[in-house]
This record gives C-alpha cells, sequence and structure tokens, in this order.
C-alpha cells in the first residue's frame, strides 16, 4: 500500500503568539510534512531571522505570493490584515491555507471548523482556505456539541473571563508592566487597555451596540450557531477582561432537554479524550495557572441549579493558544490530510 504524500508547509506570523504556538504543535506532534518555511512580515525582504524548528536552526522569511509557491498548506497566524491577503491567494496559488486569526470567519462562503464537531464537511470538499474560530467558539462548540447530542438544549448562557494573551504579546506585556508599576509604586502605563489592567477586571474593551454587546461577543455566539447547524439556539454570553495572561475561564449555564444529573453530565464529558473532568474536592483544582499550557477543556466543577429545574452551571478553564488555536488548526490539517482524493475542489 502506497504511503501518502507528506505535505510542503508555510507559517505565516512565526513570531506571533499564535505563531510560536503553531510552530511548537507542529513539531511536538509529528505532523506529516517533509518540508516547511517560516515567514514574518517584519523581516525585510532582502534579510532574514532565525528561528528553531525540531531542534535545528531555520531561516524565518518575508512572505510573498512567490514565496509561498509550491507549498501544499500554510497556516496563517499573523495579524488579519495580512492573513486577508495570503488566504485570498490560496486558491489561486493552489495551495490550501488555514487561518487563526478569525480575518475570516464571517464569511459564509469560508467553512469554520471545530475539530470533532462540524469538520466532516471538509470529507466532501477541498476548500482552498478555511477559518479556524474564536477560542471561545472552539470551547463552547465542543462543549454543547457533545450536551446537544445526548441530552438537547433549551437554554444555555456563558460568562466569559477572557485572557490578556487575547491581544498577543503587546496584551501580555502590558499586564506585566502595570503589575510591576504597581507593586513599586510607580503610575502603570496604559497603551492596550483604555483603563489600567493589573489587579483589576474591565466589562468590556470594545465598543458596544445599543444593547450593550460587543461586535466580538457578537461574533461568538453567531460562529457557535453556525458551527452546530441551529440558528435558532437560545445563547447568550458576556466577555469580561480579566487580570491573566493566559486561559479563557468560561462559566457556562445549560439547561438540558431531557431530565439529568450531575453524574451524568460527568459521564458524558468523561467520554471524550478532548475533556478532563476534575474529582470533587473542597479546593479549586482547575485553575489558570495549572491548565495553562495544557491541550484539554478542563472541566472544574459542574453544579446543579436548585431555582431552576432541570438547570446546572459548567465551570471549564481552556488555553487559548493550544487547544482554543493551535490544536485545533492541527487537527483541520490532519482531516485534511487524512481526506480521500479525488474528492471536488472548491474556492
Amino acid at each position: 500500500m502506497a504511503s501518502k504524500k507528506k505535505f510542503r508547509v508555510g507559517l505565516i506570523g512565526t513570531d506571533s503568539l499564535r505563531g510560536k504556538e503553531m510552530k511548537n504543535i507542529l513539531s511536538a506532534k509529528k505532523f506529516p510534512l517533509s518540508h516547511i518555511e517560516f515567514f514574518d512580515t517584519d523581516v525585510q525582504e532582502e534579510y532574514g531571522k532565525l528561528t528553531e524548528f525540531q531542534g535545528e536552526p531555520r531561516v524565518i522569511h518575508h512572505p510573498s505570493a512567490a514565496a509561498l509557491e509550491g507549498l501544499d498548506l500554510v497556516f496563517l497566524a499573523a495579524d488579519k490584515e495580512t492573513n486577508l491577503n495570503f488566504g485570498r491567494l490560496a486558491a489561486e496559488k493552489k495551495y490550501r491555507a488555514i487561518d487563526l486569526s478569525g480575518a475570516f470567519s464571517g464569511q459564509d462562503d469560508i467553512p469554520l471548523v471545530v475539530a470533532g464537531v462540524n469538520d466532516s464537511l471538509l470529507a466532501a470538499r477541498q476548500f482552498s482556505l478555511i477559518a479556524n474560530p474564536h477560542p471561545v467558539t472552539i470551547i463552547l462548540s465542543s462543549l454543547l456539541h457533545r450536551l446537544i447530542a445526548k441530552l438537547g438544549i433549551a437554554k444555555a448562557v456563558a460568562f466569559v473571563i477572557q485572557p490578556v494573551s487575547a491581544f498577543d504579546e503587546s496584551g501580555i506585556k502590558e499586564l506585566a508592566s502595570q503589575s510591576t508599576a504597581m507593586l513599586s509604586g510607580a503610575s502603570p502605563k496604559r497603551e492596550v487597555f483604555r483603563e489600567q489592567i493589573a489587579f483589576n477586571i474591565l466589562s468590556h474593551t470594545e465598543a458596544l451596540d445599543a444593547n450593550g454587546f460587543s461586535s466580538g461577543e457578537r461574533q461568538v455566539i453567531a460562529e457557535v450557531k453556525r458551527i452546530l447547524g441551529l440558528p435558532d439556539l437560545p445563547l447568550s454570553l458576556s466577555v469580561i477582561q480579566g487580570p491573566v495572561f493566559h486561559t479563557y475561564s468560561i462559566m457556562a449555564y445549560v439547561e438540558p432537554t431531557a431530565q439529568t444529573n450531575i453524574q451524568d453530565l460527568e459521564r458524558i464529558y468523561k467520554e471524550s479524550p478532548l475533556f478532563k473532568v476534575g474529582a470533587p474536592s473542597p479546593s479549586c483544582s482547575v485553575t489558570c495557572l495549572s491548565v495553562a499550557g495544557k491541550e484539554q477543556i478542563f472541566i472544574g466543577q459542574i453544579k446543579k441549579e436548585e431555582s431552576f429545574p432541570n438547570a446546572f452551571w459548567i465551570w471549564t478553564i481552556t488555553d487559548n493558544l493550544t487547544r482554543g488555536s493551535a490544536l485545533n488548526a492541527l487537527e483541520i490539517a490532519r482531516t485534511l490530510y487524512e481526506r480521500k482524493p479525488g474528492v471536488r475542489a472548491s474556492k
């Protein structure tokens, strides 16, 4: 039996947070690639800079249409403008691209995919461009998909604590510098966030609509409904900005359609290796610190609501760069790799 051809891979945005995680995941997971090229827009055309991949030094080049010719798969981990430019070239240059920035998430003709939830749509057609959803979309879609399949859902509400790494390196640096300044008695500087983020919580970081919701919150709700194929799903969520470096913390309120209990919900999530369900304990074992860098969606606690029939609170924490981005993109790439040849191509 002939072995499958390995992918020639490119990574644009190598030094972004998403890019660094994507590079690490590609190296650690032994993705079937025969060749890999690294790109960053801050590298001048006539120069390069070094990175490391699987223990060997590699050169990061300036990205261009010509430089991508001959590649099979390109991960887009740069800023949205750069990803838009090179994502639109995918069909013309005959490579497949996976966008990690959300640049294409609102375009109905671009498939928005969460591995293990709706990746079956990639089996029938060969798309040139595929969008990785928002990290919260990946987490909530995975959580609700399994609940809906077993019990149905009457209502879902999510309270989301966002990390500063949602704003890439600049968000991390601002929290770190403000924390240092506050502890040393200096005045904290504000550049990324309008208000001080160190030792603080912000109700929002974006402009709000007439009902008080941000475009980011509306985007996640729309993405979850689209991925689950449930346009009428009764779902709402609110995102607040927390003073943490990594991981999304989500307290989800759910009302399954079928009668159930805490033990049944735990069993549903324990059936999937995607989830790690914490053992009942007086201590809080699932925290941002304990989950950062981990690959699973961690469920720390499930509470049954006595005030409402068949209602539950589910506390989850997930690393936004691993499971919330790079691992989903990698699993999409593996689906493309395993796809049977001869399916109809689509732009």
